[in-house]
């Protein structure tokens, strides 16, 4: 059986924190303030990736129980994000907070049905660099992020299938997902040998209605109808780095 070569771009790392509050509304004032001040020129100095010669990074505070902050982040080599949890460990704020989750991955493009054509040619087209190396948008006001892995069980096991079928199935599917172009933006990171499930899927957008549109519609493709397994969904809010005190209700 032909394993379906993938093309690989940046790591990625979605860092969930979630805060003590108790903890934290025991400290004086001036001291919560001088940590939120000094937390906050962290993440600013994250997003504009002073850190190295490239990547991204976009900070959002996190709808419901499952966590308060996401800092998700993109840069070419694993060491560096690890770099970056442990900047922020180091922090004041950072000792007042616990890693509910945590996600790493890497950008993919796999090559079902791509284009005839070397990897190389195809690596270099703007579309597939595009989105080994992806511009976070950070303008838009909403994320969502949800792991997933193709199922393995009797005749619904995605890697028994051959490969034409596999890449019509995966078409079928980008068609839909095309429907949505200008409305919800999509990074697709694979996470085989690096976390739990196989892939994750990180989702913006102006409107989070069209996150569960777009997800809702796929549940229709063959390809998730018979073949997905998702994991858990967590949606945030976009933050800028110096309004990290109203996650703490400062």
């Amino acid at each position: 059986m032909t394993v379906p070569e993938t093309l690989d771009g940046w790591f990625a790392l979605h860092d969930f924190r979630r805060f003590d509050r108790m903890a934290w509304n025991l400290l004086p004032a001036p001291e919560r303030e001088k940590a939120l001040t000094e937390a906050a020129d962290l993440v600013a100095s994250f997003e504009r990736v002073d850190d190295a010669p490239a990547g991204r990074s976009v900070t959002y505070s996190v709808v419901g129980h499952k966590a308060d902050l996401l800092v998700f982040h993109l840069r070419p080599e694993v060491g560096q994000l690890h770099e970056l949890e442990r900047a922020f460990d180091a922090t004041t704020l950072g000792s007042y907070t616990s890693r509910p989750y945590s996600y790493l991955s890497v950008t993919e493009v796999s090559r079902h049905g791509s284009p005839e054509g070397t990897a190389e040619t195809i690596e270099s087209s703007p579309h597939v660099q595009a989105r080994l190396y992806p511009e976070i948008p950070s303008s838009n006001t909403y994320v969502c992020f949800y792991p997933m892995s193709k199922k393995r069980q009797g005749t619904d096991n995605w890697y028994t299938l051959a490969g034409p079928e596999r890449g019509e199935l995966m078409r079928a599917h980008g068609r839909t997902g095309r429907r949505y172009a200008g409305k919800v933006f999509q990074i697709v990171t694979g996470s085989m040998g690096l976390d739990d499930w196989e892939w994750g899927v990180t989702l913006f957008s102006d409107d989070p209605l069209e996150f569960k549109k777009l997800v809702y519609e796929m549940r229709f493709d063959e390809v998730s109808a018979r073949f997905a397994d998702f994991g858990p969904f967590y949606v945030g809010r976009r933050l800028i780095p110096e309004d990290l005190g109203r996650c703490l209700g400062e």
